[in-house]
């Protein structure tokens, strides 16, 4: 059993009861928020978070309606084009990378799951190309299945509000767990990204304008005043 220690020094009790009440204001700031890839199946949702790699959603979303249309089913992306595929998703960057992972992720599909995608993450996970990252996205969003997804900004996040101090994203996929409800793990993940995007960014967090102000241990890092503060807020209910 991981123990998490707590980097502000605070009690377990006492770090639950915050990161609980950070989440419900998230909650209420962000209540529109949701998986920004553009989806409409597991497989569909599996390549974009494939693709999302190194790349924003916004640019993947500019590439996958092309992309859904040439190949809808594992089968065809298993026996794709190499070079007409690399074609398609080069605006996102490693796209021979990708091009290998999406195909062997395909040929396994039609292997050993009759083309379909599993949703259990220990099928997800030992499928070439995904991660625990990449199978936490489809499980909770393509299946319903609570799972915390650990990218740049969640572990950012977790840092700041001193959830945890771990760097390893499976360390900090298991602290996290410890301080939120099962049920609410796919929306929270959701929530710390949308956080991430719009407030609290790596360089300089707009913490004059931040919800979490009076909860969160490094308010101050970024300028406190809301005039500068809104200045760095990106599209959303700070804008």
């Amino acid at each position: 059993m991981l123990r998490n220690v707590s980097p502000g020094g605070e009690s377990q009790l006492a770090l639950v009861r915050r990161a609980r009440r950070m989440d419900r204001v998230l909650a209420e700031t962000y209540p529109d928020a949701h998986c920004e890839l553009d989806f409409r199946d597991p497989l569909e949702l599996l390549v974009a978070t494939i693709l999302s790699a190194q790349c924003t959603d916004k640019r993947v979303n500019t590439v996958t309606p092309t992309l859904f249309a040439k190949y809808p089913t594992a089968e065809d992306y298993a026996g794709a084009d190499r070079a007409e595929m690399e074609g398609i998703i080069r605006p996102t960057g490693f796209f021979r990378a990708k091009t290998n992972s999406i195909v062997g992720m395909a040929q396994a599909l039609c292997e050993h799951h009759g083309g379909e995608v599993p949703g259990r993450l220990k099928d997800l996970v030992a499928l070439p190309g995904v991660g625990r990252k990449t199978a936490n996205v489809v499980l909770g969003n393509a299946f319903g299945v609570p799972g915390i997804t650990v990218d740049t900004h969640f572990q950012r996040l977790t840092h700041r509000f001193r959830w945890t101090s771990e760097t390893d994203p499976v360390k900090i996929e298991h602290v996290v767990a410890g301080l939120i409800p099962k049920r609410d793990w796919t929306m929270m993940s959701h929530r710390l990204i949308w956080h991430g995007r719009r407030l609290c960014h790596a360089r300089k967090p707009a913490c004059g304008v931040c919800p979490l102000a009076a909860l969160c241990p490094s308010y101050g890092i970024g300028p406190v005043d809301p005039v500068q503060a809104a200045k760095l807020a990106r599209p959303g209910p700070f804008s």
